[in-house]
This record gives C-alpha cells, sequence and structure tokens, in this order.
C-alpha cells in the first residue's frame, strides 16, 4: 500500500506539471546560472541544476544559459598575485584583471558549465559573450576600467543553436568595435540575451530563497511581486546590496516583453522545476502589474 501511495503522489505531481509543459512548450527561456554553488567543490549542486535545465529541453523549451563566475575570476585573480577590487558590488577591471575575466569567463567556466549539461546527453553550443554581444564603456565615476555597457545582442547565433536542438552557453563578457572583450555583469546579461530573444521566462538563479520582505528572515519569502511595487521595496531597504542588479534588469526585462521573471536558490534540489512546473513555486516570480 505505501508504494502504491507514494506512486499516486509521484503521479499527482507530474498532472500538476502537465499543463505547464503543454504551455510552455516551443517557448524561450533564458536562465542566469549564477551562486556560491558554481564554486562549490560539492558537485551535486551543480549536477541537479543541470539535470533541470535538460529537463526543461527534452519538455520542449528553448532554454539559453547565461552564466557569471564572479569568484572563480577573484580566485585566479589571487593566485597571480592580483588584487579584486569592488566598488559598489561592481568589480573594478583594469588591464591585468580583463585578461584574466576573458580567460577564465570565456574559457574554464563556460566549459565546465557546458560540460555539467552536456554530461546528461543534451548538446549545447559554447558562446563566449564577447563574441556575440557589442557594448560600450559603462560611464560612470569612479570609473570601473573594462565593464561594458551592452547595446547590441547578436541573435543569430543563439537562434541557429536552438533550432539545431542545442542549449547555448553564453559567458558574460562583451566586446567594443575594437574587439576589446570587457567584463558585464552576469544579470544584466541575462536581460539583454532575453529582451533580444523575446523570451517567455527570465530565471535568476543564486544562493538566496528569493526576495525577502525581511532579508533577516529567511521566512519572509515574498513569493510574488508585482513590479510595480518594486521602488518602494528598494526605498525601504527590502531590494538592496546583490539584489539591485537582478531586480533592475528584471524590470527591464519586463518592461521589454518577457512574461515573467523568476528568482530563485539554486541550491535547493530542482528548484527550477518546483519554480516552473508547480501551482505555489518555490521562489519570488517579479510580474506585470495588474
Amino acid at each position: 500500500m505505501i508504494e502504491y501511495e507514494d506512486s499516486q503522489s509521484k503521479a499527482t505531481i507530474l498532472m500538476e506539471a502537465l499543463p505547464y509543459v503543454r504551455r510552455f512548450r516551443g517557448s524561450v527561456f533564458v536562465v542566469k546560472y549564477g551562486g556560491s554553488f558554481m564554486d562549490s567543490p560539492d558537485t551535486a549542486v551543480r549536477s541537479r541544476v543541470a539535470q533541470d535545465l535538460v529537463f526543461l529541453h527534452f519538455v520542449g523549451i528553448k532554454v539559453v544559459v547565461v552564466h557569471g563566475g564572479g569568484k572563480a575570476v577573484t580566485k585566479e585573480l589571487q593566485d597571480r598575485g592580483l588584487e579584486a577590487n569592488f566598488i559598489n558590488g561592481l568589480r573594478v577591471t583594469d588591464f591585468h584583471t580583463i585578461e584574466v575575466v576573458d580567460e577564465v569567463l570565456n574559457g574554464k567556466v563556460n566549459a565546465e558549465v557546458a560540460e555539467f549539461v552536456s554530461s546528461y546527453d543534451c548538446e549545447v553550443k559554447r558562446l563566449p559573450g564577447k563574441d556575440i554581444l557589442s557594448c560600450q564603456k559603462l560611464e560612470q565615476e569612479p570609473d570601473l576600467g573594462f565593464v561594458g555597457a551592452i547595446n547590441k545582442v547578436d541573435t543569430a547565433p543563439i537562434q541557429e543553436a536552438l533550432e539545431n536542438g542545442l542549449m547555448p552557453i553564453i559567458s558574460s563578457t562583451a566586446s567594443d568595435e575594437s574587439g576589446q572583450c570587457f567584463n558585464v555583469n552576469a544579470d544584466t546579461v541575462a536581460a539583454e540575451v532575453a529582451i533580444s530573444l523575446g523570451a517567455r521566462r527570465l530565471v535568476y538563479l543564486s544562493d538566496v530563497p528569493g526576495l525577502l520582505s525581511n532579508p533577516e528572515d529567511s521566512n519572509s519569502l515574498l513569493s510574488s511581486l508585482p513590479v510595480d511595487q518594486v521602488d518602494s521595496l528598494k526605498n525601504e531597504g527590502v531590494i538592496a546590496k546583490g539584489m539591485l542588479p537582478k531586480v533592475n534588469s528584471a524590470v527591464d526585462a519586463l518592461k521589454s516583453g518577457v512574461n515573467r521573471v523568476h528568482l530563485i536558490d539554486g541550491r535547493l534540489p530542482h528548484s527550477i522545476l518546483l519554480e516552473i512546473f508547480t501551482d505555489e513555486g518555490i521562489g519570488t516570480e517579479i510580474v506585470h502589474a495588474n
């Protein structure tokens, strides 16, 4: 009887997912792959995330992955005796740092993310951001060096990969007219890619549960947030620090046609599937105002 009840429970979960599978089949989902789990020596979390991405792919969702890798860059800088500097959460990227960013993000990290996904029999297409994202230098004071603001996404290689049944894996770099590589915030890259592709969903994976009304209380999760309430939460300090670039990018994406944006904890087992294919979800969804 216990085995039968377990089987019935599994069947119920599958039936709950069915309308979502039907609704999203053929849609483009952009997933920003980031958080502390990217750099953990425990590969189990990354394996589970890869499984979720592959599941989305095999039920007919066109998945595009955008990744960061800031901690890997910082570690490589330290190994070379170079200091990592940040201003308001943004990396100061001098000439030596951009060389490391180029090598680590477009090489090591991109290859690692692709390897995890392809290990589950899903073919991938590695796309260094600098090859498909055009940028100009981000002008601000103080100067951040080789940090870019995206002005164009070449969607043709991404679309070609999707049409061939491949999952694009894109790093968060871009290049200017001269071909110089620039560092770009991965949350911003994900939003710009989602906007350019007309994505239905933009999913941010990180190492926090989502948006918390009380940042000190993990039980204060905001499961759904209308976009017109974002400014008031910023003013109250609820949305701050590392959440700011995510939420700002989410707002831009929603204003440019993306249907919904999800903020979820990539460390939780199968959090992507629970957020996308269940009625209650597990993280925060930012939605258009009613």
